[in-house]
């Protein structure tokens, strides 16, 4: 078991891919903490992994929310007894053109994608500095990379994860720190499949044709990453041991973007 004695806080693990990512850590010997604005749904998917109870518990979460997040870590701590691994995973969607967005729109998703990033963040390091360090994973996407049409904030907020972890890198090296910015691709999660209508309403096309010709189209085999190739890669670089690799995107996109 690769990530065994090791304890982790996954945000947006209700659901999708920060449940794959909390559920593979479980199976891999970790104590996690499943973080989710659906307080409940947490506790379900907590009780999945572990009916034991032993192994994982379920708590609620706004990432957006300075005290939530600070009583979650909190718990984490007293619960399962230590931080090893945070997984900023928690995210929103808004599909619209820019001059239709509207402010509250944008802050929003700016909040929940990096205010909900950082706060995880400088809660996770005031325990990580002083206990030998640790592995912050923060949920990206392709989109980290390149734009797209009708994602103007996802897009913003995306880019903007990859210097906080830059950043996180070289400030937490000294004390035992690794970060880094998974990019998955397109995968079928609810996010993905509340996206595919409103993309044919907008963009005039089919919902089939949203996917081969928006999604798909620049992938080398036509395929969706799936939730169980970004949490193995969530696995690797949790349990990778040294700070030979830090500071890195790493993109699970089936070639839609190359490096």
């Amino acid at each position: 078991m690769r990530l065994r004695g090791k304890t982790a806080l996954v945000t947006g693990a209700a659901s999708g891919i920060g449940r794959a990512i909390a559920q593979a850590f479980v199976r891999e010997g970790a104590r996690v903490a499943f973080a989710d604005l659906d307080g409940q749904g947490a506790e379900a998917a907590a009780r999945a992994a572990d009916p034991t109870g032993g192994q994982a518990i379920g708590l609620a979460m706004d990432v957006t929310q300075e005290a939530q997040v600070e009583a979650g870590t909190r718990r984490t701590l007293d619960e399962l007894g230590g931080l090893d691994v945070l997984v900023a995973n928690a995210g929103v969607q808004i599909v619209a053109r820019v001059e239709e967005l509207s402010l509250d729109q944008w802050r929003r998703m700016l909040a929940v994608h990096l205010d909900g990033a950082f706060l995880t963040t400088r809660a996770a390091l005031r325990h990580m500095y002083g206990t030998g360090g640790g592995c912050i994973l923060y949920m990206g996407s392709v989109h980290s990379k390149l734009a797209s049409r009708l994602k103007a904030p996802y897009v913003t907020a995306k880019h903007g994860l990859l210097g906080l972890a830059r950043v996180v890198a070289k400030e937490g090296a000294d004390k035992g720190v690794r970060t880094h910015v998974i990019c998955p691709g397109f995968v079928r999660t609810p996010l993905v499949e509340k996206q595919i209508p409103e993309q044919a309403r907008t963009l005039g096309l089919s919902e089939d044709e949203v996917v081969r010709q928006v999604m798909l189209r620049d992938t080398v085999d036509g395929a969706f990453t799936t939730l169980e190739e970004v949490a193995e890669v969530a696995v690797f670089l949790a349990a990778f041991p040294t700070l030979a690799l830090t500071g890195q995107s790493v993109l699970v996109s089936h070639g839609w973007c190359m490096e």
